[in-house]
């Protein structure tokens, strides 16, 4: 495994990071805990040594099956990061989206970051995992109802309380990350990143290089369509937020088919699979820091974490990127 630094903060990471989200089951069609787990630990003994998660993801279970998963495990071996400022028990704040929970249960999403809000999610959050600090505590969204400065007021307090190691934000501009650092340093942003999705190089990858930010890559796979596995006409599972997403329109899903099957024969050539040589690529791009995959089994994360092996040459990337340029999402 490669281990890199998030930005100039102390806090290294593994280069392909585990992604909880699909833990949770919640916006999956549902979750298989003990699958789950085991994911975690074959990723640790793989190398895997971060995990990625957030308290909105399966109101508390990803957390807890996080939690389950690294008990026994040496804790300063183990890179926590989790977020907060989605509150689905709390009706204050930006509204965000209507969901369910795992139960069916209707839920109303807000996104909101008020300083004691956060003190209590920060409790909530190490009650889930059961452990009594967090490396890296990222605010979730940006929301209009609180100033910037305030919710970064309260992870300052976290951190000096020895409850947070390291501030990080997620799906915030360059703008915004600006402003959070008139308070506190930020290690890094969270952020959506893959080979169809990279609308971050614009604007927020020259700023995290130029002010020293770690970027954490988050659905490198597009959530599965980028493993080859999916195809036009593909039924997902009930509640599984993908049948709506934009990339999974019949015409994006052939046009990412299309590329897969031209970059087949350079996977077949390195003994990789598609998804395999997708991490490997996003990892090798300017300014990001890690890829987040998530896996529902242990076979899943075994592929995933053996994916740092490959190696990409100059000429190699510049082939990928030369395909990449052809595509027209709709």
């Amino acid at each position: 495994m490669e281990y890199r630094k998030l930005g100039d903060s102390d806090l290294s990471v593994s280069a392909i990071t585990f992604g909880a989200w699909a833990a949770g089951g919640w916006m999956w069609g549902g979750t298989e805990q003990k699958g789950a787990i085991e994911a975690i630990r074959v990723s640790y003994d793989l190398g895997v040594t971060s995990i990625d998660t957030a308290a909105i993801y399966g109101q508390g279970a990803s957390e807890e099956i996080v939690g389950e998963a690294i008990k026994g495990l040496p804790r300063d071996k183990i890179q926590i990061l989790t977020k907060y400022g989605m509150r689905w028990d709390l009706k204050k704040g930006d509204f965000a989206f209507k969901s369910q929970d795992n139960a069916g249960t209707p839920i109303d999403v807000y996104k909101y970051s008020g300083k004691e809000s956060i003190i209590k999610e920060c409790e909530d959050s190490l009650k889930r995992l059961g452990t009594d600090y967090i490396d890296l505590y990222q605010m979730h969204w940006p929301e209009s109802t609180t100033p910037i400065e305030e919710s970064m007021e309260a992870v300052l307090r976290l951190i000096e309380q020895g409850k947070v190691r390291q501030a990080g934000v997620s799906n915030y501009t360059a703008e915004q990350m600006q402003q959070a650092e008139s308070v506190l340093k930020l290690a890094s942003n969270q952020v959506p990143f893959s080979m169809l999705n990279q609308g971050i190089n614009e604007s927020l990858v020259p700023y995290c290089l130029e002010h020293k930010k770690g970027i954490l890559a988050y659905s490198p796979m597009e959530r599965g369509l980028l493993t080859g596995k999916i195809k036009p006409g593909h039924q997902f599972a009930e509640g599984d937020h993908r049948a709506n997403y934009r990339v999974f329109k019949d015409e994006n899903i052939t046009q990412a088919d299309s590329l897969l099957q031209k970059l087949k024969p350079l996977a077949d050539e390195k003994n990789a699979s598609l998804g395999q040589l997708v991490i490997r690529w996003t990892i090798e791009q300017p300014g990001i820091t890690a890829a987040l995959v998530g896996a529902r089994n242990a076979e899943q994360a075994t592929q995933n974490a053996k994916a740092i092996a490959i190696q990409l040459s100059t000429d190699e990337l510049d082939f990928i990127n030369q395909q990449l340029g052809q595509l027209a999402l709709v």
